[in-house]
């Protein structure tokens, strides 16, 4: 025979509640949702901060060169000029299109990084008022 399940009124508690209840959820989930380095006051070189941009920007600007003479040859040779003039503008394209992003992406970089610093010299003034 099956054994009803006991009602919740009843001093014993489910598994489940005591894990919820244990559970330190809320610090955790806090914890991960925020980058340790907002956290950490260690300096970090330019190369750290600008190395993504910078591959971007040098990828974007590979490709485009090499667009460049896809389409340069299409006007040079005689064979497949069909292929040269199709793919030439699509490289030239997607190149200009990471240079760009990489160009554009570098500024955005240098405000959060002003932000940021607003925000330690906030934090450290609020800290020193209120902790008194």
């Amino acid at each position: 025979m099956e054994i009803p399940p006991k009602s919740p009124d009843e001093s014993e508690k489910s598994p489940q509640s005591k894990e919820l209840i244990t559970s330190h959820t809320g610090s955790t989930l806090c914890m991960s949702s925020r980058s340790e380095s907002v956290w950490t006051s260690a300096p970090r070189s330019k190369w750290d901060i600008y190395h993504k941009p910078i591959i971007v920007v040098s990828v974007g600007v590979a490709i485009f060169l090499f667009g460049t003479v896809i389409t340069s040859l299409s006007c040079f040779l005689t064979e497949n000029t069909n292929a040269y003039k199709m793919s030439g503008p699509a490289f030239l394209s997607l190149g200009l299109m990471l240079l760009v992003c990489g160009l554009v992406w570098i500024p955005i970089i240098r405000k959060k990084q002003k932000q940021r610093q607003k925000s330690q010299f906030l934090q450290s003034l609020k800290s020193f008022f209120f902790n008194r």
